[in-house]
């Protein structure tokens, strides 16, 4: 299968999802998105915790949410974000949003950047929606402010 660019240059028009694409191929690509978006950590932790009973769905979402739309090249991984971001408040999904907040820094939003889709989704999704968003990601920011602040700096 060809080798599918992140930001969708030169990438063929359906992502991962080609003609000569084994359902592999597509699990393949889905696990570098993934891994991008949420980090090794979480992947990791996801797998570690997947069993019997969970296994097909990890399966399931990696291939077709993952490799199936996440490796398209028609939107960029920061418009992927704000969409996703968006869907979550409205829908009320907190703890995916606090995951998602943390993977749309690691897609290259900044954090005014998020100030203002929240602000977005206060119109569109409702008030209380945003206040609850708001609440999950100034929670996140402080993990990660608290975080950088406990590694050592290099020399």
């Amino acid at each position: 299968m060809n080798s599918v660019n992140p930001e969708g240059i030169g990438a063929p028009r359906n992502g991962a999802v080609q003609p000569d694409a084994t359902a592999q191929d597509i699990y393949d690509a889905g696990m570098v998105v993934r891994r991008e978006v949420l980090g090794d950590a979480h992947v990791d932790r996801a797998n570690a915790n997947k069993d019997s009973f969970t296994e097909d769905y990890q399966d399931m979402i990696t291939r077709i949410a993952w490799g199936g739309i996440w490796t398209r090249p028609g939107l960029s991984r920061q418009m992927r974000s704000a969409v996703t971001l968006t869907a979550l408040v409205a829908h009320g999904h907190w703890e995916e949003l606090a995951m998602h907040v943390r993977a749309a820094l690691n897609n290259g939003l900044s954090r005014d950047e998020i100030k203002e889709i929240l602000l977005q989704t206060a119109i569109y999704c409702s008030v209380p929606s945003a206040n609850s968003a708001f609440k999950t990601a100034q929670k996140v920011f402080a993990e990660i402010d608290a975080s950088s602040a406990d590694s050592p700096t290099p020399n």
